[in-house]
């Protein structure tokens, strides 16, 4: 596992720098040969310098040829980010190398000057750098946007480029998931079967294609869940602190809200992950798709079924949002404070290795919870199986299986993580170009 988190940040990195090097030889090639000499590179580092220095000298409002935390703060505040005074310091000592508090013009050239950025619009976007990757978990905390961004349509085109690549990447590990859902609904029964033999049964089965069973409906609840929930989660933000953007929101303050808006649209779409649950279970006939998913469900069940297992799937929110952000707020603070000296950003190699960390702790103290809520999905599926409440399922596991069954099915989903994060990477990084939005 550890040499493949290596492998994984060692790609994103190599990603990261050909993406970087492709967009600086792009703008320096003028003769447009594809290649870049000593002479179109000396241009470039030429012109480069200057707008940087035209910035720096935007940003220095006293004209002490030094930039403070307050100018950092009055920078974005014009450009419609308000940052805290903490934030706008954590910015400044990324830059700050000599320890004065201040960042000078050698500092903020050495900085910036082998990354293509023109304008103190795409500084500001570069320290504000967000990433909206989908696993196929809960997404805690959706990022937050200026109100320029959101008039300009970012906010729409980025939720947009996050749900292509939470479809591919859901769809790239439907297998896997697939598994994870068998093993935690049949419990003690499922004792023996590996990865290779959970996979090899389902094929036999019903061929190949039984693999991606309930993908279809899991690709498709990923739009209105993502829109429903940044939707939910401005308005909760705006209750809790009114309608001034002054300053970003504490982090006890974005757990409230994104647990909050994950709550609410988790209820609007919860008649979906019942279908999804009964769909991956199905057997080889069983339905013909999703309506007839749901006219069966309703016929024989009614309308309650659609939220059976609503309640554990709703307390599972809380502790995964909570250690999800606290986790990841404390992983990346710490590499902030520690090692931020060459950067003003974390990057996507610490970022994706702070949430890999913190969607991992927050799937470990959620997954009971997460269990028996598909095994309530999926009561009316599994027959001769006993049709108990949230209480009883729990103790009817531990009964049959112990404190370990709470946790079967969860070596599949640990091992979706990182092939998951691969895709949506990719994806995301193409749509977001495909769509316009500047990294």
């Amino acid at each position: 596992l550890a040499l493949s988190f290596s492998l994984l940040f060692t790609l994103f990195s190599l990603s990261s720098f050909l993406s970087l090097f492709e967009e600086i030889v792009r703008e320096s090639d003028t003769n447009h040969d594809g290649l870049l000499d000593f002479e179109e590179f000396s241009q470039y580092l030429w012109a480069h310098e200057k707008e940087l220095r035209l910035m720096f000298h935007t940003l220095d409002r006293n004209h002490d040829g030094r930039i403070d935390v307050g100018e950092i703060q009055h920078s974005l505040h014009n450009l419609g980010l308000d940052v805290s005074t903490e934030h706008a310091i954590k910015i400044l000592q990324s830059m700050d190398r000599d320890g004065t508090m201040t960042i000078n013009w050698n500092e903020w050239r050495d900085h910036f000057l082998f990354n293509p950025l023109h304008n103190m619009e795409g500084i500001a976007h570069y320290w504000k750098h967000s990433l909206m990757f989908d696993i196929g978990e809960h997404m805690t905390v959706p990022p937050e946007f200026s109100q320029q961004e959101r008039q300009s349509g970012v906010v729409w085109r980025q939720l947009v480029a996050g749900a292509m690549a939470g479809a591919v990447s859901r769809t790239g590990t439907a297998p896997l998931d697939r598994l994870k859902v068998f093993l935690q609904v049949h419990g003690s029964s499922s004792r023996g079967i590996n990865l290779w033999t959970g996979l090899r049964g389902m094929v036999q089965e019903g061929g190949v294609r039984a693999l991606w069973r309930g993908n279809g409906i899991n690709v498709l609840k990923i739009a209105p869940e993502s829109a429903i929930k940044f939707m939910a989660y401005e308005q909760i933000k705006w209750l809790i602190r009114g309608r001034n953007e002054a300053g970003t929101l504490r982090v006890q303050e974005r757990f409230i809200a994104g647990s909050l808006a994950g709550a609410t649209a988790q209820t609007i779409i919860y008649p979906m992950e019942v279908l999804k649950t009964r769909l991956t279970l199905r057997k080889t006939g069983q339905y013909s798709g999703i309506v007839d998913c749901a006219r069966q469900i309703l016929r024989k069940e009614g309308v309650r079924a659609f939220y059976r297992g609503y309640v554990p799937n709703t307390l599972g929110i809380i502790p995964y949002a909570g250690i999800d952000l606290a986790v990841y707020e404390t992983l990346k603070n710490a590499w902030l404070q520690r090692y931020s000296k060459g950067s003003a950003d974390p990057g996507v190699l610490v970022l994706l290795g702070c949430g890999t960390v913190s969607s991992t702790c927050g799937q470990l103290a959620s997954y009971p919870l997460a269990l028996i809520r598909t095994r309530m999905q999926a009561q009316a599926s599994t027959e001769g199986g006993p049709k108990l409440s949230m209480v009883g399922q729990f103790k009817h596991i531990i009964s049959h299986d112990g404190v370990p069954g709470l946790y079967r099915g969860i070596a599949p989903n640990f091992l979706k993580v990182i092939p998951a994060v691969s895709i949506s990477y990719v994806v995301y990084e193409h749509m977001k170009k495909a769509l316009g939005v500047k990294s």
